[in-house]
């Protein structure tokens, strides 16, 4: 006898995955200060992935460990950040903060695509134009990536206390009901 799976559709099992990643964040141990600093660096740093070509992730571990945040909870946001697909929206308005920050200009020969046989044949031009609007892009979503992460630390601590306080409650009231019980039967 086989026992049938529900089946959810895509919308479903994205937000079972954002509910399960939300409590496995809530309960991970090490207090709301260390799970909300992973949080926030794990979201944070997601946004810097496309603009270094995933490299960053050569980097988050150790950025992780020297802030004494916890890691779990970063791979967590790391996840979330992910699934919201903040990176992609904020990639143009980083590439135009980037230029207001840093109004760098290129001028090397004539403006063309990026092209990988002009640059097996000795020609950089395509190569530092693309370069030119990376770092635009890598500044403002390093902006956006710090803004983001400082949000995401108050609200996940915020949420962290809650629901710590909740299950306090909670336990407390079985407790309770459990002693009634005891008391009843003793009468």
């Amino acid at each position: 006898m086989s026992i049938k799976q529900k089946k959810y559709h895509v919308f479903q099992r994205l937000g079972r995955a954002f509910k399960l990643n939300f409590l496995k964040l809530l309960r991970s141990p090490g207090g709301a200060k260390k799970v909300s600093l992973g949080f926030a660096l794990g979201f944070g740093l997601e946004m810097l992935v496309i603009s270094t070509a995933s490299l960053i992730y050569i980097l988050f571990v150790p950025i992780v460990r020297l802030a004494k945040g916890s890691l779990p909870a970063s791979i967590i946001g790391n996840v979330i950040g992910k699934l919201t697909l903040l990176p992609v929206i904020l990639l143009p308005f980083a590439r135009t903060l980037g230029k207001a920050i840093f109004p760098m200009q290129v001028r090397i020969g004539h403006h063309t695509s990026f092209s990988f046989h002009q640059l097996m044949q000795g020609d950089f031009h395509s190569l530092v134009g693309l370069l030119h609007g990376g770092v635009h892009a890598l500044i403002g979503m390093t902006i956006f990536g710090v803004i983001l992460g400082i949000i995401s630390y108050f609200i996940v601590h915020y949420f962290y206390e809650k629901e710590k306080a909740n299950r306090l409650k909670r336990r407390r009231h079985k407790h309770e009901i459990r002693i009634n019980k005891i008391n009843e039967n003793l009468i």
